[in-house]
């Protein structure tokens, strides 16, 4: 909350945030990136929007502590949201990122994220206005297209929302372990 790439004003709590990861989760991954222990980010996706026809559509979201920038971290969780994603079914995903956000935008860029479009002037905080940049990416081959040409267009339930936690040590890209 100390910099506009959230537009969170007051940091929310543990209550918060555990309600969040268990809506979430229901159909949507959430991971976490730890080192020795200490959770030093995370990732998530969420529905793009309500009406049915999005329903195949994702939105994600990377957040690392400044100090763990730049290792890799961010793009294992990314990795680890698209694999995720893709299993349940999700054919686009969306980034939104708060702009000057280069970091960010290297990363999405780099997972082979393009340019979507640029939402001016969206979001006021520390008194300025602020842009915010859409990136996309298609993921998945095939999908649902039977099910949407009858009319029964319905994601999948829940794949047992569980937690990821992606290690730093070792090829950060490929260490993820589920945790019971």
């Amino acid at each position: 909350t100390d910099s506009a790439v959230s537009f969170e004003f007051e940091p929310p709590g543990a209550d918060v945030f555990a309600t969040r990861i268990e809506r979430g989760q229901l159909h949507y991954p959430w991971l976490v990136a730890e080192d020795d222990g200490e959770v030093v980010g995370y990732g998530n996706a969420s529905g793009l929007r309500s009406r049915p026809a999005y329903q195949w559509s994702a939105e994600v979201s990377i957040y690392l502590d400044e100090r763990h920038r730049g290792n890799g971290l961010g793009r294992a969780l990314l990795d680890a949201l698209l694999v995720e994603l893709e299993a349940r079914g999700i054919r686009t995903v969306i980034a939104g990122l708060t702009l000057p956000n280069p970091a960010s935008e290297a990363l999405f860029t780099a997972a082979g994220f393009e340019l979507s479009g640029t939402f001016r002037n969206v979001g006021f905080k520390f008194g300025e206005w602020h842009d915010v940049r859409f990136l996309q990416r298609s993921i998945g081959g095939g999908g649902p297209t039977d099910r949407l040409r009858s009319g029964r267009a319905t994601l999948p339930g829940p794949l047992g929302a569980r937690e990821l936690r992606v290690k730093k040590d070792a090829s950060a890209r490929q260490s993820l372990a589920a945790s019971e």
